[in-house]
């Protein structure tokens, strides 16, 4: 007889992740590259494993071949557990048919029969898109002492950015009162991040409440979270207060990258007090030639750099040729810049290959527009991508950037 879990995580990583254009043409959203040796799935996964948590479903959809082979059997995260561990959860063919899942409810709702397989009081729903560190253990003691039904993880946003999120107000005792998807007036700056705990048996009830409707989106925010609200459920907000940035666009999983970067990052990724973990092939050690620049950098193990790296977050096996300028730029593994060519304020995905004396971007700081290469692009020599630009790799033609 196995030992019941007290709380199991759902991990929501099947989003299409569209505002990442060329990133996520062929790849899920969660399994994106991300500061220079990690996968954005590497996060939430890692918190799981430093709170406590053992036992992971992941609910994947689409693109979810390398997602899946990354995650494994998750013995990166000491996630490789004979009762529990990580389990990858795709949409499947059932009795009454398949179905895709239909929203962020209807995932987990799909999925019932997975939790009560380890029969817990709290289910925890996490994002696969998110880059923080968050010890959930503390969150699920608030919502034990709060004698909450559910619990949701909120950080203040300032005033200009919070319709772009679920917006809560709450009492002095953080009791929510009011909950507003996305609001185009908003009355509060307290942002839902999406991370949530839900008393187990008032979950399903809302869950298949919610699956008989005609009319639902089947979403947490826009149907579960206000249903329970009109009914008066005791509902709490857990205040957090470090650092979090949702990576579903362009210019903010660049900024993220950017905030690894100095003597003193905005975020520190290196903190052996609450690591985080991913799954690394072995590389040789990083190799910076005699006459190469590098300055205010993140280098990986496996790259060779000969030309000039600053202020950039380098993966492994990526090779930056002599006379190659790389700067306030994000280049992911294994791929080539070669010499002459400069790449500014840019993404460079996995397995690309920038030829000869290329233009990739502008200098211009006051633009902010990132510029983007797919993956396995191959960039022939004298090409220029104009700033702003997002290609894969077959929209290269040959000459100037479309």
């Amino acid at each position: 007889m196995f030992k019941k879990k007290e709380c199991v995580a759902m991990l929501l990583a099947g989003g299409q992740g569209s505002r990442l254009y060329a990133l996520t043409e062929n790849t899920a959203k969660p399994a994106v590259s991300f500061g220079s040796k990690y996968r954005i799935i590497d996060f939430p996964l890692s918190n799981c494993i430093n709170s406590g948590i053992d036992t992971v479903g992941v609910l994947t959809q689409y693109q979810p071949l390398y997602l899946n082979e990354y995650i494994g059997n998750g013995q990166p995260w000491d996630l490789d557990r004979t009762y529990g561990g990580v389990t990858v959860l795709p949409p499947y063919q059932g009795k009454k048919g398949a179905d895709w899942y239909k929203g962020t409810a209807n995932a987990i709702y799909q999925n019932m029969k997975y939790i009560d397989r380890y029969d817990p009081d709290y289910v925890i729903i996490l994002s696969g898109d998110h880059i923080y560190k968050m010890d959930y253990s503390a969150m699920l003691r608030f919502h034990k002492k709060t004698g909450s039904v559910c619990t949701i993880s909120v950080l203040e946003v300032p005033l200009s950015e919070a319709s772009r999120f679920g917006i809560l107000s709450a009492d002095d005792e953080n009791r929510i009162f009011k909950f507003e998807e996305k609001p185009k007036n908003p009355t509060s700056t307290m942002a839902s991040m999406g991370i949530y705990i839900f008393n187990k048996s008032v979950l399903f009830d809302y869950l298949k409440k919610d699956a008989a409707k005609e009319k639902t989106d089947n979403d947490f925010g826009k149907n579960i979270i206000p249903d329970m609200l009109e009914s008066g459920e005791k509902m709490y907000a857990y205040k957090f207060d470090g650092y979090w940035k949702d990576v579903g666009t362009i210019s903010s999983l660049w900024e993220a990258n950017m905030d690894l970067l100095g003597s003193k990052p905005v975020f520190d990724i290196n903190d052996e007090s609450w690591r985080i973990y991913s799954r690394n092939t072995a590389k040789p050690p990083q190799y910076i030639g005699e006459d190469a620049v590098t300055d205010n950098s993140l280098i990986s193990e496996g790259c060779e750099i000969y030309g000039t790296v600053i202020n950039s977050v380098i993966s492994p096996g990526v090779l930056i040729e002599k006379g190659a300028v790389v700067k306030d730029s994000v280049i992911m593994g294994d791929s080539t810049v070669k010499a002459g060519s400069s790449i500014l304020y840019s993404i460079i995905d996995e397995n690309a290959v920038i030829g000869k004396d290329c233009s990739v971007g502008s200098d211009s700081e006051k633009a902010k527009k990132i510029t983007v290469i797919g993956a396995g692009t191959v960039l022939p020599d004298g090409y220029t991508v104009e700033t702003g630009k997002i290609i894969s790799a077959d929209e290269v033609d040959g000459g100037t950037s479309k």
